[in-house]
């Protein structure tokens, strides 16, 4: 197997090595590498080395050191500069690509590569679609510098008690959660220094057999071959000591697209009740790295079977067995499965809204002349989602958008629709979210058994389109307050943005009127 390593990892290395020490790479990193993932697809480097924390930072003068567990971290920026003091670098580094914007070419709200868009847009192009597949600025961990280290007792399910720095890389591994992130490797010595011999560095280097070797104390490798997931040692120790563990798990067996080996399945259904000591914090972070994954309905339904999912949104069992009418073919619990299976964004927020796009139908349920009505489901609902987020801690911004995503998913098109209702659903939803709640839909669709996409829904889109070049919101009136308490002697308080508001209203029904003197004309008759 050929390793391709980017410079900076082998300098990690090759420094530990010059001032006597020995170093490995270890972690999530080995095991990519060898599932042979692409190199731009391996971010996260960890080491491991026989140097303390502070032999580490006397190492690395640009490093940084705020824990207990012998942990040294490294920006890969600050790494730049250290190097760049000895080194000529090559053109285009890990740093550079940090900076790359990747532009999405599918979106329907373009706006920078729209050709007509109102003048108020124009700012916000500059901006909107700098952003990756997912929705987030892309972002490069820091390089962690670990010191050799067995682990105490556990008492609060999360983190040993005490920590006591080992000896040998047979201890580190030993303390590991699982079999395939066991493993090791170490570079020779010898072509570490042919390589930093010469002064001008490549981007990255092709490493073979002869001058790596990897550790595996643990039949890692087997594993991974396997595709099973299994603990190092006995796996009800390994949850009892880390609780979080049981989520990591079937978050692991989602992404990596393997299996949980029986021992440790049944591990977690015993110990899944651990999951009341983590914080909700921790299991968000685990939960939507399930939700970005390839298969996140295969993640759900693994967290349902081993009893977990209820820890965590036990709102969705609600849905369980819950029939519903038209074009529903299944209950409530299985349609919101299949339609985040079917939901094209990659965005975890629009997986989350789309899973819990129906969320407000249990409640809303009743049966009038033998006939099932959800009435107002999707209102509550997006109260009830937005109480999910809260508890799952995430983001104000974030929580807003799954309100909007779930409040309006029911939105509905007809031909005969005016311009005005089209620029009155962009301004509801959101520039931002218009994309994310066509994904949704789609979602919704095929995971009723509909088709994917409609004439009606594939016209609506295109009407949108055609409206990027009219007013929307308060900031694209030709007035704003001062105006208005200048004209008519107003003081400042609620009734100009009351003023302001019916003001849009009227912009959005007839566009032509957003000019200073007319809006003048209708605010004094709104005054009077």
């Amino acid at each position: 197997m050929i390793l391709n390593l980017p410079f900076e990892v082998l300098y990690i290395m090759h420094n530990f090595t010059q001032n006597g020490f020995e170093s490995f790479l270890v972690g999530g990193a080995v095991r990519d590498l060898v599932m042979n993932f692409k190199p731009h697809e391996v971010k996260d480097f960890d080491f491991t080395t026989n140097a303390s924390p502070n032999e580490i930072q006397r190492i690395f003068t640009e490093s940084f050191y705020e824990n207990k567990f012998g942990t040294v971290s490294v920006t890969h920026d600050n790494l730049l500069v250290e190097i760049a003091k000895e080194y000529q670098l090559p053109k285009e580094t890990l740093s550079d690509l940090k900076k790359e914007n990747k532009q999405t070419g599918s979106r329907i709200i373009d706006l920078k590569n729209a050709k007509k868009i109102h003048i108020s847009l124009k700012e916000k192009a500059k901006t909107i679609n700098k952003k990756d597949d997912h929705g987030q600025s892309k972002y490069l961990p820091p390089f962690e510098m670990t010191t050799y280290r067995t682990d105490g007792k556990y008492i609060d399910h999360r983190r040993p008690e005490e920590v006591t720095f080992g000896k040998s890389i047979e201890e580190d591994l030993e303390r590991r959660d699982f079999t395939i992130n066991a493993l090791a490797i170490s570079i020779k010595q010898e072509f570490l220094n042919k390589i930093f011999a010469n002064k001008k560095l490549e981007t990255s280097y092709q490493i073979d057999e002869s001058n790596y070797e990897i550790i595996d104390l643990h039949n890692g490798r087997e594993d991974i071959e396997k595709r099973i997931i299994r603990t190092v040692g006995n796996p009800d120790q390994r949850f009892s000591e880390d609780a979080l563990r049981i989520l990591r798990a079937i978050r692991l067996a989602v992404q990596l697209n393997m299996d949980i080996e029986t021992d440790t399945y049944f591990a977690i259904k015993f110990q899944r009740d651990a999951l009341k000591f983590v914080s909700f914090e921790r299991i968000r972070d685990e939960f939507f790295k399930i939700l970005a994954s390839d298969n996140p309905a295969k993640g759900i339904e693994l967290l349902d079977q081993t009893g977990l999912l209820i820890n965590i949104i036990p709102e969705l069992y609600e849905g369980v067995g819950m029939q519903q009418r038209g074009h529903h073919t299944t209950d409530v619990w299985t349609h919101s499965l299949d339609a985040l299976r079917f939901c094209p964004s990659p965005d975890p927020i629009v997986r989350f809204a789309t899973l819990l796009h129906d969320i407000g139908k249990p409640p809303s349920y009743k049966e009038e002349n033998s006939e099932i009505t959800f009435y107002s489901h999707d209102i509550l609902g997006s109260r009830i989602a937005s109480k999910i987020a809260n508890r799952l801690r995430l983001p104000k911004k974030d929580v807003d958008r799954i309100f909007t995503l779930v409040r309006y998913h029911m939105f509905h098109y007809q031909e005969n629709h005016s311009d005005a209702s089209i620029r009155r659903f962009i301004r509801r939803v959101g520039f931002d979210n218009i994309d994310d709640i066509l994904d949704l839909r789609e979602g919704d669709r095929l995971g009723s058994g509909a088709k994917k996409t409609s004439w009606r829904l594939e016209e609506m889109k295109q009407r949108i389109i055609g409206q990027l070049n009219q007013p929307m919101g308060l900031d694209d009136l030709a007035i704003n307050g001062h105006d208005l308490m200048n004209e008519f002697n107003l003081k400042p308080g609620p009734v100009l943005g009351q003023i302001l508001d019916k003001l849009l209203e009227i912009v959005l029904e007839q566009p032509e009127l957003n000019e200073k003197a007319k809006l003048l004309a209708e605010a004094k008759k709104l005054i009077l």
